[in-house]
């Protein structure tokens, strides 16, 4: 059986879903004319400063806030560590361009969640990719949507959410508490704990490529050479060749981030605002710090480390680097960021599977899937992994296929909704140079 689905999991994440993950940021990002970095200063702006007016269930930070929850969990220990591992140092170059096209695929969900969101029978917002494919692709395209919906679920309750968590977690008392209390409850969490556990995490890791800065250079040099020539084997390390650094490169880069895969837009669609685009700016900033930050922060902390070459991988290969540099305090730091990140991933995707229930079952299941959800987490310490792992990444996978067909069917909403705001956004900045203007000749005949 681990056979058959390591086979499918090949299969899934293989060329043709990696294709179609980098191919939609590629067509997003020259249709809005390189937005991830043209705009990338006022996204990054737009984190504290939206105004967060307009229907919605939490603001936009706190919805920022509860996807990075899920999305900045063990990939970014773990995973960094798998994909340098396999794909040797060139697997951060690649992880690097799936993240820049993954910020315009980012954006675009964002968009899309917002401007197809609906509203439940409790009041409580409702959007994401099984919304904006039924909505805006149109009826007949909803069983594509009900498709997303169960693999959400199923990625929620089987995968991502629980059982690849749980480890890291020793207890579920205050994960209950959380999950039961809803989004509001999430929200308020996660807005307290991601930035404080990312500044924690980017502190340790600058202190770590501080340490080994004469490293760094000779590190950079391995990451694109290896990217585009293979690394050759080397101590423990068997070498890898262009194609698998590829790979293994966008494939945990695309995992840890999640751009393109439709869960971040469950929640986006939740933000206070009046205007799509803006919440896509603040959701594409998810994929800049997840990956373009934290992410690289590890990968190079493991390479100048030298530990890639070792036998270890995982998070042992994470721990071994920072011990190299830190032996009195790496286990407490990994120990510490590995809790915190399992804690919030497992809180974070409580809600996506929720909302994906919710358009199945309708409200009813609300409660029923909370509970069901804690009961799967406690469950989680008894279980094997090897297959839950297998099985987490098929339908993972899975979920990306019908969110890709909407955003490239959906296209032209997004370029028409930018151009709107931006338009917008021009007069606004006019009008208050404007009086800007008034306000100083004034001031001059005044004088």
């Amino acid at each position: 059986m681990l056979e058959i689905l390591n086979s499918i999991d090949g299969f899934i994440w293989g060329p043709p879903l990696m294709i179609l993950l980098i191919g939609t940021g590629i067509l997003m990002s020259v249709r809005l004319g390189l937005l991830q970095v043209m705009k990338l200063p006022k996204a990054l702006q737009l984190i504290f400063t939206a105004r967060s007016k307009g229907e919605g269930d939490v603001s936009s930070f706190q919805a920022l806030c509860t996807a990075l929850a899920a999305t900045v969990g063990t990939g970014n220990i773990v995973g960094v560590a798998t994909a340098i591992k396999l794909g040797g140092p060139g697997a951060l170059l690649w992880m690097w361009l799936a993240a820049f096209f993954g910020m315009a695929t980012k954006y675009s969900e964002g968009v899309l969640a917002v401007k197809y969101r609906t509203y439940d029978e409790n009041g409580n917002a409702s959007g994401g990719p099984m919304y904006y494919i039924e909505q805006g692709l149109g009826k007949k395209f909803k069983p594509l949507a009900v498709m997303f919906s169960i693999f959400g679920v199923m990625t929620a309750c089987l995968g991502s959410g629980t059982f690849t968590q749980v480890n890291a977690i020793t207890s579920i008392v205050n994960v209950a508490v959380v999950i039961i209390g809803g989004l509001q409850s999430i929200a308020n969490v996660a807005s307290k704990i991601v930035p404080f556990m990312a500044a924690v995490y980017v502190i340790a890791t600058v202190s770590m490529l501080v340490f080994y800065a004469d490293a760094l250079p000779a590190a950079i040099k391995l990451v694109i050479d290896g990217a585009f020539n293979g690394t050759a084997a080397a101590g423990g390390f068997a070498g890898a060749g262009i194609m698998l650094a590829m790979r293994s490169g966008i494939a945990r880069g695309i995992y840890s981030n999640e751009s393109g895969l439709g869960s971040a837009p469950i929640v986006a669609a939740a933000a206070k605002t009046k205007w799509p685009a803006e919440q896509g700016l603040v959701s594409m900033t998810g994929t800049f710090i997840d990956t373009i930050i934290i992410c690289t922060m590890t990968g190079l902390s493991i390479i100048v480390s030298g530990a890639w070459n070792g036998d270890l991988n995982g998070a042992a290969l994470t721990e071994a680097a920072f011990a190299s540099a830190f032996p009195a305090v790496a286990k407490y730091v990994l120990t510490g960021g590995l809790v915190l990140f399992a804690f919030t991933t497992i809180i974070g995707w409580s809600y996506y599977g929720e909302r994906c229930a919710e358009y199945l079952f309708g409200v009813k299941c609300i409660m029923p899937y909370r509970i069901g959800y804690i009961i799967l987490v406690g469950l989680g310490v008894f279980l094997k992994l090897e297959m839950i792992w297998i099985i987490a990444d098929i339908v993972n996978g899975l979920m990306a296929i019908p969110n890709l067909i909407a955003l490239l069917g959906l296209s032209g909403v997004v370029v028409a909704e930018t151009k709107l705001y931006f338009e917008h956004w021009e007069k606004v900045h006019s009008r208050r140079k404007q009086l800007a203007e008034i306000r100083e000749d004034l001031a001059t005949e005044n004088n």
